[in-house]
């Protein structure tokens, strides 16, 4: 498809249907940990997720570089993302996905933080503090509630390290030399270097098997192909056609359909406080994401 310059139909479609696939995903992530550990199943996810993600960019013909500066930063750009999904993980075996969801995909926040003080060209509008201030207090609502759902102050804090985690990796792939690379070639990075991470550090996050069934093997393989091997890639492909600004207005979708969908699927009981953090920082990205 040629590069268009607004949001059509199509694109909003598929951006609506990633957002409700990364929020689904919060709640298989969840169930999955019921069979495994949760670093254990990041672990697989990653492993998986390599070979199909290697076989996408083999297909297309896209490089794999390894250039010592690329490397450098490749392997860095993986240490994050497993830390980002150590705490992703736990968070949603301690705590509800709702909650959790609220704090994680706060990721802009942060990002935007970050870039105002290491990219030159991203400075904070009035409109942009506003919407940082509005997402900031709900997640700050989101963490003194103690009292609806499965509060748990440590899986609170696992989810915000997992939303620091993410604003690093995306902040880092805006700088030399990973921009200079396809976005493939940096998902694979962050897979490859997580496979090794995760899977050398989860016996020290308990038994690695709880109670595996067949759903929870479904799972993980939902969450390697369907989720990273397609849905990222797709994701990236969409990138090419439409403006990032535009891409990122949806953002604010996937916090809102990770609520609904702790509260449908997983008979989450979602107390006012957990709806007004999720108001507050949907306003907030909106602010943030709106040009």
């Amino acid at each position: 498809m040629d590069r268009k310059q607004h949001i059509d139909a199509f694109g909003a479609t598929s951006l609506i249907l990633f957002a409700a696939l990364l929020a689904f995903n919060q709640v298989v992530i969840k169930v999955t940990n019921g069979g495994f550990s949760p670093v254990f199943v990041a672990a697989i996810r990653s492993a998986i997720a390599v070979f199909a993600l290697g076989g996408w960019m083999a297909l297309r013909g896209i490089r794999f570089e390894r250039r010592r500066d690329i490397v450098v930063a490749g392997v860095f750009s993986g240490v994050l993302f497993s830390f980002e999904f150590i705490c992703l993980y736990i968070a949603l075996d301690l705590t509800d996905v709702s909650r959790a969801s609220v704090i994680f995909y706060s990721m802009p926040v942060w990002l935007a933080l970050a870039a105002h003080v290491f990219l030159p060209g991203e400075r904070l509008s009035l409109r942009r503090m506003l919407g940082l201030a509005l997402a900031m207090t709900g997640v700050a609502v989101a963490l003194m509630d103690r009292a609806g759902g499965a509060a748990n102050i440590w899986g609170d804090l696992a989810a915000l390290g997992a939303a620091w985690g993410w604003a690093a990796i995306a902040l880092m792939i805006r700088i030399k030399p990973l921009k200079t690379i396809p976005p493939e070639a940096q998902l694979m990075w962050q897979i490859l270097v997580s496979a090794v991470i995760l899977s050398a550090v989860a016996p020290l996050f308990g038994p690695l098997l709880r109670d595996p069934e067949i759903i929870h093997v479904a799972g993980i393989l939902f969450q390697s192909l369907g989720v990273v091997a397609i849905g990222y890639v797709f994701w990236f492909w969409l990138l090419t056609i439409y403006p990032a600004s535009s891409v990122a207005s949806f953002s604010f979708l996937s916090p809102v359909l990770s609520v609904l969908f702790g509260w449908w699927l997983l008979g989450e009981s979602v107390g006012v406080s957990i709806w007004a953090a999720l108001g507050l920082v949907v306003l907030g990205l909106m602010l943030i994401n709106r040009k």
